[in-house]
């Protein structure tokens, strides 16, 4: 059997689970009485479980899978579920042409929020609870939900969970892999509820909640009013701004503190993580104090920050036209990312802190050499496998910024689109690192409609790039992969 004959299975339940999830939006429809787009919605998922089903029963479940054929499937599956998903979109044209539709797509599902939709708002209920829905998933990711509901995985749920998860490593809470996704879940399943019940005490509808809430705790982005969030009160900014918070912090972490609160305490990446969000916080309320009242300036740049860090995307304010100086800050955000085992995308906080262990024990090593250093991270010894891993996928990491960097420049001067450095650098670190918006003609008041068609393509292999942590999608492309 040939490797992508033993994982066709797999992924055809992958597929069959996302057709299944359509027909939430297909309610959703026939509840405020869009019936043209009910029916459409429901043909696309129909279409998506036909096609998945037959995968699914047509090909030989594989009895395990290595480490290479779980990077192999993931892969795969993203790109199908990406494809897959464009089906609503189309049918019901809210979108479209293919690439538009794959772009928004690819952008729901790794929860980028990047978007060629002028206005969310133009956009009937359907198609928006579709779209919060693809980040919903994607937040925790399919495949994880997968090893959680379907019993079909077997031994090899360990290697997609290690091919999938967000961070350095999945972290276990029970000796079966499998029960610890389905705890995940229900932590997950949890805060969104919370936030849900929280948000419509304010001055949101229960259907304005729901969508937020889903794109709040995957760190995804998507709203349901062109201003983002900058249309709705400030007690709703000040619920999302602690959910943002939230979902950028590791869920094994609040599994673990729901019995433990201590737990918090106890983790070196969470003080990082909120010291980051505290710096930057100060550093822009400085920078922009005396441009508007004290309390919308603090909450604004509250609000920012939280949102680029943890990758969310939302906004209150255009941060494109900040002072430079802040602008610089905001692309520097783009590279930070929520806690390794969150919803956020980008480098995270971890590997941030053992780069910098790394270089303060190699500057040691200069000065004295014939001493023994080694990195920490909090208490904790990191062995130099890791950090080398680690100093790897931030070498790599920065190498596709730049090259990416480089063809969407290229891309984008041929077809005439005139965009500066600065547009051009912030949407692939938006899109690489999972935010959203950009800087220059690209930030939070604009979308991406006005990109050539090639280069959203190439933002789309990005954003797939980005959330799957660069090697699931780089080894499709690579040749050792496919040999027996």
């Amino acid at each position: 059997m040939t490797l992508l004959r033993r994982l066709l299975n797999l992924i055809g339940a992958v597929v069959v689970a996302i057709g299944a999830a359509m027909f939430s939006a297909v309610v959703t429809a026939l509840i405020y009485q869009e019936w043209v787009d009910a029916v459409q919605i429901a043909g696309a998922g129909a279409i998506t479980m036909g096609i998945g089903w037959f995968a699914w029963h047509r090909f030989e479940r594989p009895e395990d899978l290595s480490r290479k054929e779980g990077f192999a499937v993931v892969g795969l599956a993203w790109f199908a579920i990406a494809v897959f998903g464009t089906l609503p979109y189309l049918l019901t044209g809210s979108i479209t042409n293919i690439t538009d539709a794959f772009f928004e797509t690819a952008a729901g599902f790794t929860t980028t929020g990047a978007s060629v939709i002028p206005d969310p708002g133009d956009l009937s209920h359907g198609i928006l609870l579709w779209r919060a829905l693809t980040q919903w998933i994607g937040g925790m990711g399919i495949i994880v939900l997968s090893i959680a509901v379907l019993p079909l995985l077997g031994s090899g749920g360990v290697e997609l969970a290690r091919a999938e998860s967000p961070g350095p490593t999945p972290d276990r809470l029970t000796p079966r892999f499998r029960e610890t996704a389905k705890r995940l879940w229900l932590v997950y399943l949890g805060f969104s509820v919370l936030e849900v019940i929280f948000l419509v005490l304010g001055d949101m509808t229960l259907f304005e909640s729901i969508a937020h809430s889903l794109t709040t705790m995957s760190t995804g982005g998507y709203g349901t009013d062109v201003q983002s969030l900058g249309g709705f009160s400030s007690y709703s900014q000040w619920i999302v701004i602690v959910f943002m918070t939230i979902a950028g912090a590791s869920f094994a972490l609040h599994y673990r503190a729901l019995r433990d609160p201590k737990e918090y305490g106890r983790s070196p990446e969470l003080k990082l993580y909120i010291g980051i969000l505290l710096a930057a916080s100060t550093f822009i309320i400085v920078g922009n104090y005396g441009d508007g009242a004290v309390a919308d300036t603090i909450r604004d740049a509250v609000f920012t920050s939280v949102s680029l860090v943890t990758t969310t995307g939302f906004a209150t304010a255009d941060f494109g036209l900040w002072v430079p100086a802040l602008q610089v800050l905001v692309l520097g955000l783009m590279f930070v990312g929520g806690m390794s085992g969150s919803t956020g995308g980008s480098v995270k906080p971890y590997r941030l802190a053992v780069l910098s262990g790394a270089a303060r024990a190699d500057l040691r090593r200069v000065i004295h050499p014939r001493g023994v250093f080694v990195t920490r991270f909090g208490k904790d010894t990191i062995p130099r496998d890791v950090v080398e891993s680690v100093q790897s996928f931030f070498l790599l990491y920065m190498f596709i910024f730049m090259t990416a960097t480089l063809l969407f420049a290229v891309i984008a001067q041929s077809a005439g689109a005139g965009f500066d450095l600065v547009t051009s650098a912030s949407a692939v670190a938006s899109s690489l690192g999972n935010v959203g918006p950009g800087l220059g003609d690209l930030g939070p008041s604009s979308n991406y409609l006005a990109v050539p068609g090639v280069a959203k393509w190439l933002l789309s292999l990005l954003m797939l790039i980005g959330r799957l942590e660069i090697f699931p999608i780089l080894l499709l492309f690579t040749r050792e992969l496919w040999r027996r």
